[in-house]
This record gives structure tokens, C-alpha cells and sequence, in this order.
């Protein structure tokens, strides 16, 4: 089997593909998802999402053969809670990925309840509409510890070579106090000094990374860093692999710069 790439994405807001009029402010980011399926080597075996929107004071993995749906936002129409995506869950590959975590010094916690979040199926639906592929998550931590996730990440590596896409989706830009043309120059900055990070050196670019608060606006960015923390799992399970940037874009959110990436 061949080793697959990981990728850390920025999803979007809400559930922007069943609002036609979001959906076409997303349209390219739309691209760079549905792209993703003919980047890969083969067909996944599964996909393992690492979501800005499921924390726990434990690493908690989806074990549920049938996930339900979790309707984590606020103010939508009232269609966008009647949304279901029907991917298969993982339960197998769950317990494998248990075992990985448990065995570099974590506790873990198979979920039998956790249902997917729309970090979760609003990509997976743009990727795989049919929702064909088996669908399965790993919570952060709710400390957000860099070098933990990184730790994480470095665990689940071996699933890449087991046919498993291991997906961190956030945004790399995320405060949501501070959206429009007030982001523009801080999102800017920031995307830029993450870009160039993700160019450097493996030894390097994870220093700096678990460093990322000196970043430029880091802060105003990343009030809080749970849209951030699934890049750390992602490229903690792709460490030594070049990043590729696979979507870019300066103006959503009303003046919003986000970024997307893949490894290997």
C-alpha cells in the first residue's frame, strides 16, 4: 500500500456547502477540496480527521460503525440541522489508532457517541458527496499543547502506511471577533510567517511552530488556537515531508487570508 500525503485545511464557516450563497463565496476553496481525492496515491482506506471543533481532556477516537451527525453551530437556516452525511465510521481502525496513541504515553478514550462535526463532514461531503469513504475522528486536547499534538501526530504516522488520510482542519486564520477588512493585514502577516515556516527545514520548521505564538499577530489570529492545533497532528504524522500549499486565498470572511496544505 502507498503511503498517503496528510493535509491540514482550512474548512470554511458553517455549513457553507448547503447555503448556496456561501457556497459560492467558498468556490474556491471548494476547488482545493474536491481536488483532493485525485491528489492522493490510491483510494483511502479511510479518513482520519483531526477537528477544531472536538476537544477533551483526553484523546477521545470516534468508534461509533455509524456516526451521527453533531449540528455544532449557531444561527443557520433551519435545513442546515436536517443535513446528514452517512459515511461509515472506522471502528477497526479506531482501536488500531487507540492503541498507537495509548502507546506513546497517552490516555485515550474510545468514543462510541461522538458524531461528526462540520470540521468533519463539510469537507468529507466535498471530497467524497457519496460518502463512500469510512469516516472516523480523534479529538485535541483541550490544552492545545503543541508539542502533545505534535506527539499525536508523530503516533499516527504508521496509519499512512496503512492506507488511512490523516486530515488536521482548522483555519489557519480564526478569531471570530475579528472577521472583515480589521483582518486583513493581521491574517496577511500571519499567513505569510506560516507559509515560510512550513518551507524551512523539518528541525526548524517544528521548532517554530511550537514557538507559533511569536508569530506575527499570532494572538489577534489565533484568539484561540483550536482551528490551529490540527496543523500540529498533521504534520506531526508527516514530519520530514515537504508542504505544499494547495489552496490560497485573501479575501473571505470579508478580508480574511487562508491557506491550506498537504504533505508528503
Amino acid at each position: 500500500m502507498t503511503r498517503m500525503p496528510t493535509y491540514f485545511i482550512s474548512h470554511g464557516g458553517g455549513p457553507w456547502p448547503w447555503i448556496p450563497d456561501m457556497r459560492r463565496g467558498f468556490a474556491k476553496l471548494e476547488r482545493s477540496l474536491a481536488a483532493m481525492p485525485d491528489e492522493l496515491p490510491e483510494p483511502p482506506k479511510a479518513i482520519l480527521m483531526i477537528s477544531g471543533h472536538w476537544e477533551a481532556d483526553e484523546v477521545r477516537v470516534m468508534h461509533a460503525a455509524k456516526p451521527p451527525m453533531e449540528y455544532d453551530y449557531f444561527g443557520f437556516p433551519p435545513h442546515t440541522y436536517q443535513i446528514t452525511y452517512p459515511a461509515p465510521g472506522a471502528p477497526e481502525l479506531a482501536e488500531r489508532t487507540a492503541e498507537l496513541i495509548r502507546d506513546a504515553g497517552f490516555d485515550v478514550t474510545l468514543d462510541e457517541t461522538q458524531g461528526f462535526d462540520h470540521g468533519t463532514f463539510v469537507p468529507a461531503y466535498i471530497m467524497y458527496p457519496e460518502a463512500q469513504v469510512p469516516v472516523y475522528q480523534v479529538s485535541l486536547l483541550a490544552n492545545y499543547s503543541p508539542e502533545q499534538h505534535f506527539a499525536i501526530g508523530r503516533a499516527l504516522a504508521p496509519l499512512r502506511d496503512e492506507g488511512v488520510l490523516i486530515v488536521g482542519s482548522g483555519l489557519s486564520y480564526h478569531n471570530l471577533r475579528n472577521f472583515g477588512p480589521q483582518a486583513k493585514a493581521p491574517s496577511m502577516a500571519f499567513d505569510d510567517w506560516l507559509g515560510k515556516t512550513l518551507d524551512a527545514a523539518p528541525d526548524a520548521r517544528t521548532e517554530a511552530l511550537v514557538d507559533w505564538e511569536t508569530a506575527p499577530y499570532a494572538r489577534i489570529c489565533h484568539a484561540q488556537e483550536d482551528h490551529l492545533v490540527p496543523l500540529f497532528v498533521a504534520l506531526g504524522a508527516a514530519e520530514g515531508a515537504t508542504a505544499t500549499r494547495t489552496y490560497h486565498e485573501d479575501d473571505i470572511f470579508g478580508g480574511v487570508t487562508a491557506s491550506s496544505w498537504r504533505f508528503d
